[in-house]
């Protein structure tokens, strides 16, 4: 096994008096894609956020290969003044890379769009221009929390099979924050489930399946229903 990109240990992660994160350790492989699961409120968030160093405050250590890290949230958080390429670019004015841009506004199936303004797409358009901004750093790995949790099924479907796609063709590695059982198994090499505070990984699913995968794969429902196994233990602990 090769180095990994990230290694991530949580001794303690605190939020006043509360423990949210305890003895959590998760180390990322290069172009692997890994999913966390677990009760709301238990800590995944909260452990995106301090792999991406946007919390700083717990006790213990994150290592790095020094590869780039990017961030895609909940919600696709575009300027609104800003066109769908100025958003990617992180620019109001020429100061960004145009043609890469360009190019990622092809690869997330956005042509026609570069000058439309966020009020212009739908939800799933506008979280393609989260994508691909989280992509214009050249990452090697991608953050993920929650990404499609706002959208409809159909389209909820069709985002994952381009994030596969944009993964695998950028040679980037995913570590994605989910609700979905479905979304996770059909994603992850890996599914990490976490129990309730003060939460840490109680059980790790390895999905040894290819990619393209069939969402009706007969392994990937006898993995679901061990992964809602493990979802009711920890809500009930």
């Amino acid at each position: 096994m090769s180095e990994p990109l990230l290694d991530i240990r949580v001794e303690r992660k605190n939020f006043g008096a509360t423990t949210v994160l305890t003895n959590v350790h998760l180390a990322l492989q290069p172009r692997e894609a890994v999913s966390l699961l677990g009760p709301s409120g238990c800590g995944k968030s909260t452990l995106l956020r301090i792999i991406a160093g946007l919390e700083k405050d717990f006790q213990g250590e994150l290592r790095s290969d020094g590869s780039t890290v990017a961030f895609v949230f909940q919600e696709p958080r575009l300027m609104p003044w800003l066109t769908v390429q100025q958003n990617i670019g992180f620019s109001d004015d020429d100061h960004y890379d145009r043609a890469w841009v360009a190019q990622l506004i092809d690869e997330v199936g956005l042509s026609g769009f570069a000058d439309a303004l966020p009020k212009a797409l739908s939800g799933g358009m506008a979280q393609r221009v989260a994508i691909a901004r989280g992509l214009y750093s050249r990452p090697k790995v991608l953050l993920l929390d929650e990404p499609f949790s706002a959208v409809d099924a159909f389209t909820r479907m069709k985002l994952q099979d381009l994030l596969l796609q944009l993964a695998a063709h950028h040679g980037i590695a995913l570590l994605l924050v989910t609700h979905d059982v479905d979304e996770s198994l059909y994603l992850s090499d890996r599914v990490l489930v976490m129990g309730n505070r003060p939460s840490n990984i109680r059980q790790e699913l390895a999905v040894e399946l290819a990619h393209p995968r069939d969402r009706r794969d007969p392994v990937l429902a006898q993995l679901k229903v061990l992964a809602l196994t493990e979802l009711q233990h920890a809500h009930v602990i």
